[in-house]
């Protein structure tokens, strides 16, 4: 057993609930066997470990020879998976079609054929009422099979229907390999690079796009096309900073789920959909629309038929945390997020661990730009350390790039006049090697090298009026645009005009958003 398992063992013991853990030991017991006081023990000596030790498991329980660990660990792991499969196939819904597609070669083994034929059909009923196209060509190759052991009335009809309803089936399962292809492919330049950064991104992604997409009609399309069909046109209009299109699909996928009892069944596809809709409204800054949906996510646990596994948690968690960063943002309300986060820190921290790179990445940069809104750039470059010294370049360089952005401005604002060359000189080095020094970095870095601690007052405002000017016709310019969309640095330059914190300048541009659209903040 690799090595790698003892620990995969370890970790899928302890994200059993309590109920599946007592499942797994009358499963053990009902099996039967020699070795099931010896599952049970280690499972038992395993659950009661905080991290994992094999030395202690070996000195509690002295039957346990070491040369059998691996062993004994390997067959634990595979008898508790196979207690979940059994503990889940009446929830499960693949899991449940699958039995009956199992019980159908069974008796079509038997040559019953009559009642494979009926299990066949109970299969296929609920298989396409939860549109699962893989599991519904299964269902009709063991349908083809029967009908080559029977003859009777209209099975020439039979025959005709079931090649029309796999030659529809297929068109559709091209369809989504189609799309859900051009997305894994989208998702992995973004992965790497973020939004795109010029005309050579955005002809790579266009290319990407229109290579492989199909012919298609959007209204004869399936409830489970449009599903990846609007995934992926989000992502495409997200990528290139298309949020007001973006913002379109994204609601066309929630609208997907407008009959509520279709979301247990899709939950974690209706919950990744609600959050794309919330980041396009936070980036159009329609807040009324984004706080209604927050609570919607918030509330989404007491929908009727809602169960959450240990993933959907987490992953209704990370959107949660994130809108609510996104909130204090959209407001100005940098103060009151920090000290939310200073109340719940230690918990959000655990859960931060959890987090894929990526995920965690994103949160360290809004934690970051909270503190930095709220005027608090010591705790700022902490977080922002954290993105530079990850090692893990190769994910997001746009946000890599604004982390050391943002430091250089931290340490500016602290008044580190000398560290500042040493990071001017990484901070320039990092951007010319991933391709990344466009006007508005090269704008922003030269306004930083050239200020000088013996400036009077004056003259360091009449810095900042210039770095203005000059990045105000940036703002609708289509590849410059998206640097504002990691900060908002024309709000920090007002607010050092002005002699102001920087959240009082964009909680009084939000008050004013709200007010010409004649909406209250809920």
């Amino acid at each position: 057993m690799p090595k790698t398992e003892n620990t995969g063992l370890f970790q899928l013991i302890k994200s059993l609930s309590r109920n599946e853990k007592r499942y797994f030991k009358l499963f053990v017991v009902r099996e039967g066997g020699p070795m099931d006081k010896k599952f049970i023990r280690l499972f038992e000596l395993l659950d009661q470990q905080e991290d994992y030790s094999e030395a202690s498991i070996l000195d509690a329980e002295p039957s346990f020879k070491k040369s059998q660990m691996s062993n004994l660990k390997a067959h634990l792991y595979k008898r508790i998976l196979q207690s979940l499969r059994m503990y889940d196939s009446s929830n499960v819904r693949d899991i449940k079609i699958r039995e009956l597609i199992d019980h159908s070669q069974i008796l079509y083994n038997r040559s019953h054929y009559d009642q494979c034929v009926r299990m066949l059909q109970k299969a296929k009923k609920m298989a396409q009422k939860h549109h699962n196209l893989e599991l519904l060509l299964e269902i009709y190759k063991w349908e083809k099979q029967v009908l080559s052991q029977t003859v009777g009335k209209g099975n020439q009809q039979r025959v005709n229907d079931i090649i029309s309803q796999v030659r529809d089936v297929n068109n559709r399962i091209n369809n989504i390999n189609s799309f859900s292809n051009i997305l894994v492919k989208l998702n992995a330049l973004y992965l790497r690079k973020g939004f795109a950064r010029n005309q050579g991104d955005f002809e790579v992604i266009q290319r990407t796009l229109k290579e492989e997409m199909p012919q298609y009609k959007e209204e004869a399309l399936s409830f489970y096309e449009k599903l990846h069909l609007y995934n992926l046109l989000v992502d495409y209009y997200f990528f290139i900073q298309d949020f007001k299109k973006g913002c379109i699909y994204a609601q066309k996928w929630v609208d997907l789920f407008e009959d509520k009892r279709q979301i247990p069944n899709y939950l974690d596809t209706y919950l990744k959909g609600l959050n794309h809709l919330m980041i396009a409204q936070y980036k159009l800054q329609r807040y009324h629309s984004f706080v209604n949906n927050h609570r919607r996510m918030k509330n989404i646990q007491h929908l009727n038929g809602i169960e959450l596994d240990a993933n959907i948690q987490l992953k209704l968690q990370k959107y949660v945390f994130s809108h609510l960063f996104n909130k204090f943002f959209l407001v100005g309300d940098f103060e009151i997020g920090v000290n939310l986060f200073t109340r719940i820190k230690p918990e959000l921290e655990q859960f931060i661990n959890q987090l894929d790179k990526h995920s965690r990445l994103i949160m360290y940069y809004k934690i970051a730009c909270l503190y930095f809104g709220d005027g608090k750039f010591n705790q700022a470059t902490h977080w922002l350390y954290r993105i530079i010294n990850t090692g893990a370049e190769d994910i997001r360089e746009d946000v890599h790039s604004f982390a050391r952005i943002i430091n250089l401005i931290c340490h500016f604002e602290l008044g580190h006049t000398d560290v500042i060359p040493y990071y001017l000189r990484s901070t320039y080095r990092y951007l010319s090697k991933t391709n990344d020094l466009q006007q508005f970095q090269s704008y922003i870095l030269g306004f930083i090298k050239h200020l000088d601690k013996n400036m009077t007052q004056e003259e360091i405002i009449y810095q900042f009026q210039k770095l203005r000017e000059q990045l105000l016709p940036l703002v609708d310019s289509p590849y410059e645009k998206r640097a504002f969309i990691y900060f908002d640095i024309i709000s920090w330059l007002e607010s050092k005009i002005q002699g102001k914190k920087v959240g009082d300048i964009i909680k009084h541009k939000a008050k004013a958003i709200v007010r010409e659209r004649k909406l209250v903040p809920a």
